[in-house]
């Protein structure tokens, strides 16, 4: 089979096609740092330039990120960390949102138990409490160097000094101003009545009295005092419920990340309340038999054998994920190499398995779309993959009236109603179901992976649903594709999320070939335009490090 990959030349234009000379992203020879935005980059690795390690420049970077790009950086949303250091250790923050205490089952529900439109999305009942800002505390407290209000300045600074848009940010805040509209009860600086245009200057005025709270308070500067007066004032003011208590009794959690084998590889992956982890090590384990290098990409058999991988495993996701503080997640049934053999038995290299013959194992014992990624690796070694996220785009849409941050719309991730899905077309059930102080199922896949102990690969991206087939799709290319980071991020992407019962590509991700192979074989294909926004870095063989950036968005990769 003819190994495609897609020249960077053509990279914004999408179209996938043959090359042969390899493109490499940013190489550096002793740190880098890749985010969705080049001002947020551009502080991380200023940090890393000082001294700071790379947790120091995570945290600078989550804050820059919540002015700079604020259709996903956030500090009213939240999010995971996967790190490892130079030395081996691992671990895991869960700064993920949750229910407020006066959430319920049914809260999202009319009076005959339908699900009430909008009101898990484009309400202030939408919102989680906010948990970014309390993970960034943790990220310090546990692994910082340099001192809290040092990595909070430069955020403080960029959002005085001002933001000039990319043409793309300038769209996207004019094509939502409608919902800002609707779903604020004042008028959001994120408004203009001109529209917005390339090369004007976003000024965050209210984020940086907030931002100057939080430097000088740390966490209390956002769960307590003003700030957090702030946020009740605006609940109470469109009918959410989040509350003080609520916010005071806030905490990230420490958890222990999920790893496992592909063969020469150890990955070190977020564990629940994200499904990202074990959805991931899922997938890489069943296809693990199969002569994937061989069969090519984004050739008829490796797409086959991926979707039908991707099916299996999202129906796993939709019954048994959620929060392990309130649901007995059975982790080490869902990763036994035996199930997952088993899982793959009916798989076909003929013919697609629909859906609907597809459920998701069962065990006799349980066991005792907006986001945004960024990694980071210092001159030490130590790595930090980052995805942080408000849910959907720039989340509720609601702003906190006079202290100019988003309010996140994760409330929509738990199953509002069994089997009903949510706006990415997951489904969920009692694992997932709304509780008081319980935490929402995320897809959010940060990553690390090893060669022989040694760091080989930081990745993630966002993509709502999408996000752990990408960073499954993303890690290949670089293993059995041979591409370089650059490439694999950029490569076009398909989905399978088990329901509904469809492959999703990007516009020309397949040959026509292909698609008419794949059709014949019983499967549904649906376009769309982009899939995900992959970051990464990848450890060279001469020990340099490269940066790929995804060019669907205004990612940037720098390094030295």
């Amino acid at each position: 089979m003819v190994k495609r990959y897609i020249p960077l030349a053509l990279i914004i234009l999408l179209s996938a096609c043959q090359s042969t000379p390899h493109i490499r992203g940013v190489v550096a020879e002793k740190m880098m740092v890749v985010t969705a935005h080049p001002d947020a980059t551009q502080i991380g690795l200023d940090v890393l330039k000082r001294g700071g390690n790379a947790y120091d420049a995570a945290i600078a970077t989550q804050f820059a990120l919540a002015v700079a790009y604020p259709i996903a950086g956030n500090i009213g949303g939240g999010g995971f960390l996967v790190y490892r250091k130079f030395n081996g250790e691992t671990g895991a923050l869960d700064f993920r949102e949750k229910a407020p205490a006066a959430a319920n089952r049914d809260m999202f529900l009319d009076s005959a138990g339908n699900i009430v439109a909008g009101l898990s999305t484009s309400s202030h009942l939408a919102s989680g409490v906010p948990g970014s800002v309390d993970g960034m505390w943790e990220i310090h407290k546990k692994l910082g160097s340099i001192p809290f209000k040092d990595l909070v300045q430069p955020a403080i600074d960029l959002a005085e000094r001002g933001v000039i848009l990319t043409e793309r940010e300038a769209r996207n805040l004019n094509d939502y101003s409608e919902s800002f509209k609707t779903n604020n009860l004042h008028s959001p600086y994120l408004l203009k009545e001109s529209g917005w245009k390339t090369g004007d200057t976003l000024f965050h005025r209210d984020l940086a009295n907030v931002l100057k709270r939080i430097a000088a308070n740390g966490r209390d500067g956002f769960y307590t005092g003003a700030t957090a007066d702030l946020l009740v004032a605006e609940m109470k003011k469109g009918g959410g419920i989040i509350t003080h208590d609520d916010l005071k009794s806030y905490h990230s959690v420490w958890r222990e990340p999920v790893k496992g084998q592909y063969k020469n590889y150890t990955i070190i992956s977020m564990p629940p309340p994200s499904s990202g982890g074990i959805a991931l090590l899922q997938l890489l384990k069943m296809v693990e038999p199969y002569n994937i290098s061989k069969y090519g990409w984004q050739e008829t058999s490796t797409v086959h054998l991926l979707a039908e991988a991707e099916r299996r495993v999202y129906a796993d996701r939709a019954t048994h994920l959620g929060d392990p503080d309130f649901y007995n997640v059975p982790q080490k049934n869902l990763l036994d190499k035996d199930y997952l053999k088993n899982r793959m038995r009916s798989f076909q290299t003929g013919a697609a398995t629909p859906s609907e013959k597809i459920k998701a194992g069962v065990f006799k014992k349980k066991e005792s779309e907006e986001t945004t990624h960024f990694c980071i690796v210092d001159r030490w070694g130590n790595a930090a993959s980052v995805t942080t996220t408000l849910n959907d785009n720039y989340g509720s849409k609601v702003m906190v009236e006079g202290a100019g941050f988003l309010l996140n719309n994760e409330m929509d991730d738990f199953s509002a109603k069994p089997g009903e899905p949510n706006i990415f077309g997951l489904v969920g059930g009692v694992a997932n179901q709304i509780e008081p102080q319980k935490r929402m199922l995320s897809s959010m896949t940060p990553t690390i992976i090893t060669k022989w102990d040694d760091l080989f690969m930081v990745v993630g991206t966002p993509g709502g649903a999408t996000i752990i087939t990408s960073v499954f799709q993303t890690i290949l290319n670089v293993i059995e594709h041979d591409m370089t980071m650059q490439e694999a991020v950029a490569a076009k992407r398909f989905h399978h999320q088990w329901l509904p019962d469809q492959i999703t590509i990007e516009e020309g991700a397949l040959e026509p070939d292909v698609l008419k192979e794949l059709e014949e074989k019983g499967h549904k294909i649906v376009t769309r335009d982009r899939i995900g926004n992959v970051e990464g870095i990848l450890v060279l063989p001469d020990g340099k490090l490269e940066g790929g950036a995804d060019p669907r968005a205004d990612s940037k990769a720098a390094g030295e």
